[in-house]
């Protein structure tokens, strides 16, 4: 089904692959010799790349994109960023949706707040504001911006637009406010990974069965991570674009840097359709391109797929789960333990009915990846005549816009859902962050939404309470719906693949959206409401630093949804220090309480003052070589985590902001999930650090003393000494810093992105 080349691969006439270790074989194809330089340039990726590139050098990119979109949990803090920063109106297109924080149901009014900041924010400065429940994020820049040969930024990890042929990437906040300053996106130049497709889809498997397969055979292997992943091959045209944008959205869970794929007349239809038909061209790789690795996808062979919690590669095909049952609900068993950390009970065993089949609860279809107009057709035709049943299981459907949801509307498919039993929402994003359809306590929801992380479904399990989702395609959804609940695979069902021709409408866009691109008025005020606040002063980087360990997470991989939690801590999301109220308060719920205390110490050091554990610390300090004369006063103090590998899943900057704001001056890793993670970390102010040693060379609590470390930032990162003051005695650690940029350096050396801009400007 899946196959993952060890070697780089030749991909001759976009139908013939070459392992580089058998490349005199592309001589017999072509006639010429492997040039590996040249085949480079081949790719789809290489030509948009360049074209986009505002540098000399293709070694390191320095990118300007055409459009960006954010949504209501990260524009406030963005345009605020830019705002502190200088930016005077918006210098290309950029879309606010209103997709997240949606319901205005939790902390009062601050939800609105946020919408009509936007709104105000769009007039002042010349953006696009989509208002609440009109589209989500992503399906409305796929209706109105991606095109052939862009590329785009969002502020949200499912920045994903890849089968129109549009390279985006979702990254946190400060990559945005660059390109709203007029600034680059700088990163080195990825590999290069072909995705190739052979074969068609069988009518029963779904976009998100094909998504999961590939997520599943390359994540744990880090095969694609901070690579573009380029599809390929014939099999692409096997599936009209609205399937292969329910695929692509899905790469963000491979941890690659973007996505691109081959256009054909198809994504030209699309394009048409959507009355754009200027925004297509043919993208192809030339008649020879190298690949830096080839995932070669069979999907004839792909069946219905499910993604058991908790991450979205945990995959296996729904019969592999049934042949298997009882070993694979005791390893979930197992893990909700370690996640709930005995706080919470997660059961499956219960829900194993006695004919051997598991029961579900909750149903949703809904977002970017399962709200789009194919998957819900093929979802309304399974349930046609059939019941949800009157029991606990319960199925709610998001159209993923205004357009999508008319038309199903007229053509009588959702009415058809609805005699089902099933629920029909609007526009939102909820049910994927955890603010949205949360199940009850110790439910089992199955989910055609792109995550089904801890607590992704919004449950807390410190206050006893919680859930879990495994991710399955909308056709074995409804498939699973219309047998009552009982988890059931689409190949049990007929009749998949009549789908009507999508009509596209947007009216409803121009009645509600408000296009101001180009219009900025620098007279408008904005609207701020209570909850609105500005970022808290940061203080440069002092020469020498001296961290306190806040909190040590030895989890093979730590999510930004537990380093601060989605769902309804969202609302607080313009306001800083509320927000960091909630930093790791479902992994580790003492760390604020400690990053505080050490936020103390600082601001006592800033009065003039030491506290006596501090200056015994500096007592074990001056005792160390070249330090016999260190000023304490002059150290800079704050708080550090250790994680194993922190930084999986969402791109949203706040996973960094709020330590920063609660005084966090570094991390210490072994290795960063995903760049978005550690562009965030650096962005903020945070200085990005490795441990060479293990990490039982420190604990909660230990201090770790840093000298030297703005002379370390202004040379080589590779080996940067450091101290570990343990119970009054002080070891030697190495600590060092992946490749950075002049200006990441100096980010982080002015404490924050917000002081550097100031600072230059």
């Amino acid at each position: 089904m899946i196959k993952l080349y060890d070697e780089g691969v030749y991909l001759v006439n976009g139908t013939e692959l070459v392992p580089e270790s058998e490349a005199g074989k592309v001589q017999q194809l072509t006639g010429a010799p492997a040039d590996k330089d040249a085949a480079k340039r081949g790719t789809i990726a290489y030509g948009i790349l360049k074209a986009h590139n505002q540098a000399d050098s293709m070694d390191h990119l320095r990118i300007k994109f055409d459009a960006m979109a954010s949504h209501d949990i990260t524009f406030v803090g963005i345009i605020q960023t830019a705002r502190a920063s200088g930016m005077e109106k918006f210098p290309l297109p950029y879309t606010l949706t209103n997709c997240h924080n949606s319901l205005c149901e939790v902390g009062g009014t601050i939800n609105d707040d946020d919408h009509l900041f936007g709104l105000s924010a769009a007039k002042k400065y010349g953006g696009i504001y989509v208002p609440p429940h009109i589209a989500v994020i992503h399906q409305f820049m796929r209706e109105n911006f991606a095109g052939c040969g862009k590329m785009i930024l969002g502020s949200d990890s499912h920045t994903r637009y890849g089968a129109l042929g549009t390279m985006a990437i979702g990254e946190g906040g400060g990559e945005l406010v660059k390109q709203l300053l007029e600034d680059t996106y700088d990163v080195a130049y990825p590999g290069v990974v072909a995705i190739y497709l052979t074969g068609k889809p069988q009518p029963f498997v779904g976009p998100h069965d094909v998504a999961l397969a590939i997520v599943g055979a390359v994540f744990r292997k880090g095969y694609v991570k901070n690579k573009v992943m380029e599809f390929v091959g014939p099999g692409v045209s096997s599936m009209d674009t609205d399937y292969r944008n329910g695929v692509d959205v899905m790469t963000t869970e491979t941890t690659c840097l973007s996505s691109v794929w081959r256009t054909d007349d198809d994504t030209k239809a699309f394009l048409a359709l959507h009355h754009r038909g200027d925004d297509y061209k043919e993208l192809n790789p030339a008649p020879v391109a190298y690949y830096d690795g080839c995932v070669y996808v069979d999907l004839s062979a792909i069946k219905p797929m499910i993604a058991m919690p908790f991450h979205p590669s945990n995959t296996f095909t729904i019969d592999e789960l049934y042949a298997n049952l009882n070993d694979i609900v005791a390893e979930t068993e197992a893990a909700a333990e370690k996640i709930s950390e005995g706080r919470a009970a997660f059961t499956l065993r219960d829900k194993i009915t006695a004919d051997g089949k598991l029961m579900v609860q909750q149903g949703v279809i809904a977002g970017c990846a399962g709200g789009n107009y194919s998957n819900i057709v093929e979802a309304a035709h399974a349930m046609k005549g059939k019941s949800t049943g009157f029991d606990e299981f319960y199925l709610s459907v998001y159209p993923s816009s205004q357009p999508v949801y008319t038309d199903l509307d007229r053509k009588g498919l959702l009415a058809d859902l609805m005699d089902a039993g099933a629920i029909i929402r609007s526009a939102f994003c909820g049910p994927c962050f955890g603010a949205g359809d949360t199940p009850a306590n110790n439910a089992f929801s199955i989910r055609h939404t792109t995550r089904n992380f801890p607590n992704r479904e919004g449950s807390k399990p410190g206050n006893g309470q919680m859930s879990a989702v495994a991710l399955m395609d909308a056709r074995s959804i409804a498939a699973t719906a219309a047998n009552g609940g009982i988890l059931t695979s689409a190949e049990e069902l007929d009749g998949w693949g009549n789908i009507p021709e999508y009509n596209y409408d947007d009216r409803s866009y121009q009645s509600r959206v408000y296009w101001g691109y180009g219009k900025a008025d620098a007279d408008k005020d904005l609207r701020f409401g209570p909850n609105i606040k500005d970022w808290p002063e940061m203080e440069p980087l002092a020469d020498d630093i001296l961290l306190k360990i806040s909190s040590k997470i030895l989890d093979d991989v730590t999510t930004t949804d537990e380093l601060i939690p989605s769902g309804e801590t969202s609302s607080f999301r313009s306001n800083p220090l509320g927000l960091a109220e909630f930093t790791l308060s479902r992994r580790d719920p003492e760390y604020v309480a400690r990053a505080k205390a050490v936020q103390a110490l600082e601001q006592e050091r800033l009065n003039g003052g030491m506290d006596g554990e501090v200056k015994a610390v500096f007592d074990v300090v001056k005792t160390l070589p070249g330090q016999e004369n260190l000023d304490p006063a002059a150290v800079e103090i704050g708080s550090s985590i250790y994680a194993n590998k922190p930084g999986d899943g969402s791109a949203r900057e706040q996973a960094a902001s709020c330590q920063r704001v609660l005084g966090a001056l570094a991390n210490i890793t072994n290795e960063y999930a995903t760049k978005r993670y550690r562009s965030n970390c650096m962005n903020w102010g945070m200085v990005p650090f490795h441990l060479k040693e293990d990490p039982s060379v420190l604990e909660v609590g230990d201090y770790v003393f840093v000298p030297g470390i703005r002379a370390a930032l202004d040379g080589d990162l590779s080996d940067i000494p450091a101290y570990v003051i343990h119970d009054g005695k002080a070891a030697d650690i190495h600590l060092y810093i992946l490749d950075m940029t002049k200006e990441e350096r100096e980010i982080v050396k002015a404490g924050c992105l917000i002081n550097f801009n100031k600072n230059r400007r």
